[in-house]
């Protein structure tokens, strides 16, 4: 617990985006952000003639104010996220500002967990936490138009957004800091000094106070991690404030799929007497991928709820306003109202993940009978209430002492310019259940590498696997190695190899080079080009020519991964029982003694190329090595390769584009630097090689 001198509700990303801003400007000491996604580009401030971005706007203050240490802790965030993130936020904030403005990734988590609490400090007197993250597509105004010539990040427009951030000042904003303090120094191992009392007091200027001197409570998810225990004060709030209501339970959130919370609400609707339930979600999951997984989780709460509402006091809605079509509003808030007496904001979900798994932050607050409090709690619920339906705070909390009844004031005040309409619960009930979703999703514990492969059907051990299905997946894998060995074929020696020149890798990288989606497209060519036998060397090369030596560097070796891992998966797939049952009891030997040096076979493998690339994938996949240790041993034995191909590079270009002695020269002497390069690699892996078997 802690006491906020002062505290107030922002209600969607322009009241927040602004109070922001405007407690930057007033920043002396200190700014902590923490957050799921922190995006340089983004503009806070929309409504003037300036284009200022968040990166130049912390990098203007951090040279105009002498003392001011900004300090930007952002999730080290997973690949499937890649394409919606800023790609090179670390040389946008790391490279691109002051050096008082410090920016780190950070991955101390559980495996396939995530860093999702969203708090900025300024000062260490005041504090923003809740659903936002200082990230684009998440600015919008509490009208929600279907149309906004403001709602446009980088250059992309996008839908109406809802989300709700709490403000705090005192106390409370001094606990916030002590957690960012922590959370640096867990992730960088550096600690930092808390700010000297006497800072000048902060607070934004376009903000009203909604209530001041309250206890709130500091609520948190956190994983268990090496020594650290788990905490989950978050599920505990919700599940008492579940439990006590007798009147309301108003939700809003982005996702429902947390296995406590859905069979607390189940047993509360099976009770004779109980609270109305809201649930205020978007109607969709925004993308297919989502839509897929956590839109699937979520429709099988839905209908296990609907199964128990016998006494039709169960609400699922989503807002809407005319115009939209097949556009929506896209619920990001993440709040619970419990009748008058408890209220919780931040950025848990009502999913296993925040309640168990990812870092999470709530503020509470319980009026605990005190009439002031009780008021705050339900005026924030009726000011929701009255943005969703288009109408007044004042007509809501009429209509509520009038009908007694959320779903009666819902369908009261409701019109068909803005509504809370009830969310129907679509496609087939088999459908819904064909996905074990929680596991990638929504898991409540860490995710091991190999229990991901089995999770996709890859990681099947052979005993697992009857007669029946041996036998076919077998003429399968050894089919699959004929018709990648008859590409390679067709590569090396049809009229295919004409194709294979160096004014065509050049023209290719050039074209390649100059598209804005230049990464996406070359590992996508890595990543078929490996299935289709296409040499990996030239691929290298072409990078190398396209992207230059160091970008090319990293580009190859993470397509090189991709490729390889994907044909392994497909050797895995395709045949490790078969092949572990036809290939004999010696085979199967060899193949255990091969696994237990791991990568160091993989990578010898690689520096000493015995077969073609995506051969020595499959049959990889179709052995005893484990994914890991191959993922390993492939980056380890690719990086010789790839670093002489790339300096060979350097000389053959020149060369190539103008081509005299000088160039020649120059090339020559860039080969035989990357054949060294490589023999070093070797030999370096061979008498690593030596010493383990000796």
């Amino acid at each position: 617990m802690a006491q906020a001198d002062q505290a107030a509700f922002l209600i969607d990303g322009e009241s927040y985006y602004r109070a922001v801003a405007e407690a930057f400007e007033q920043a002396q000491r200190s700014i902590y952000i923490l957050g799921w996604d922190v995006d340089s580009r983004v503009q806070l401030c929309r409504d003037n003639d300036q284009e200022e971005t968040f990166r130049q706007l912390i990098d203007r203050l951090a040279r105009a104010k002498s003392k001011l240490q900004v300090y930007i802790l952002e999730w080290d965030f997973a690949v499937f996220y890649s394409l919606e993130r800023e790609f090179w936020s670390q040389v946008s904030f790391g490279w691109m500002t002051h050096e008082r403005v410090h920016f780190e990734l950070d991955n101390t988590h559980p495996a396939g967990a995530s860093h999702h609490q969203k708090i900025v400090v300024v000062d260490e007197s005041l504090a923003f936490v809740g659903g936002f993250d200082l990230a684009s597509f998440r600015w919008d105004t509490s009208e929600h138009l279907p149309t906004n010539s403001q709602r446009r990040d980088n250059d992309q427009a996008y839908g109406p957004v809802h989300d709700v951030q709490m403000l705090v000042k005192g106390e409370t904003a001094k606990k916030l800091a002590e957690i960012a303090r922590w959370r640096w120094e867990r992730a960088t191992g550096v600690s930092l000094s808390p700010v000297d009392d006497g800072v000048s007091e902060v607070w934004p200027g376009s903000v009203d106070c909604d209530f001041s001197q309250q206890s709130l409570a500091l609520l948190r998810t956190m994983p268990a991690y090496i020594d650290e225990l788990e905490i989950r004060e978050i599920e505990k709030f919700y599940l008492q404030a579940i439990e006590q209501a007798e009147r309301f339970l108003y939700f809003e959130n982005q996702y429902l799929s947390s296995h406590q919370i859905g069979n607390a609400l189940e047993q509360s609707l099976q009770q004779k007497e109980g609270p109305e339930i809201v649930l205020v979600l978007p109607r969709h999951c925004p993308g297919w991928l989502e839509e897929g997984t956590m839109g699937v989780l979520r429709k099988r709460l839905h209908h296990r709820l609907q199964q128990a509402d016998a006494h039709q006091r169960l609400l699922f809605c989503y807002p809407d306003r005319e115009g939209l079509e097949d556009d929506v509003i896209i619920v990001h808030s993440k709040l619970l109202v419990a009748d008058d007496q408890l209220l919780t904001v931040g950025s848990a979900n009502l999913s296993n993940r925040s309640m168990i798994f990812d870092s999470e932050c709530n503020i509470a607050l319980s009026a605990d009978g005190d009439q002031q409090r009780a008021e705050v709690i339900a005026g924030l619920r009726n000011r929701l209430l009255a943005e969703h339906l288009g109408c007044s705070r004042q007509q809501v909390t009429e209509a509520l002492e009038e009908t007694g009844s959320l779903l009666a004031v819902i369908e009261q005040l409701g019109s068909v310019e803005r509504s809370l309409k009830e969310l129907p619960l679509e496609g087939e009930l088999s459908d819904w259940q064909a996905l074990p979703g929680e596991l990638i999703a929504d898991p409540e514990k860490p995710i091991g590498f190999e229990q991901l492969l089995e999770y996709f059907g890859f990681a099947t051990e052979a005993g697992e696997e009857d007669e029946q299905s041996t036998k076919p997946r077998g003429r399968h894998f050894f089919l699959a190695l004929f018709i990648a060995v008859l590409l390679g074929a067709l590569w090396r020696w049809s009229p295919l190899n004409e194709w294979l020149n160096v004014e065509n890798l050049l023209a290719a990288a050039d074209y390649v080079r100059e598209s804005p989606l230049s990464i996406p497209i070359v590992l996508t060519i890595y990543l078929v080009g490996s299935c289709l036998m296409f040499p990996i060397n030239l691929l290298i090369l072409a990078t190398a020519l396209g992207f230059g030596s160091v970008t090319g560097f990293f580009l190859a070796l993470s397509g090189s991964l991709l490729g390889g891992l994907a044909s392994y998966l497909l050797g895995r797939w395709l045949g490790r029982g078969a092949v572990q049952k036809l290939a004999g009891k010696k085979v199967n030997r060899l193949s255990r003694k091969l696994a237990r040096r791991g990568w160091l076979t993989v990578a010898l493998i690689r520096v000493v190329p015995v077969a073609p690339f995506t051969l020595v994938n499959m049959v990889a996949g179709a052995s005893h090595i484990s994914a890991r240790s191959f993922i390993v041993g492939t980056a380890i034995g690719m990086c010789p390769g790839i670093l002489a191909i790339v300096i060979f590079e350097q000389g053959l270009e020149r060369a190539l584009r103008n081509p005299d002695w000088q160039t020649l020269g120059a090339a020559v002497l860039a080969l035989v630097g990357g054949v060294l390069v490589l023999l070093a690699g070797k030999k370096l892996l061979f008498k690593k090689s030596e010493r383990d078997h000796g």
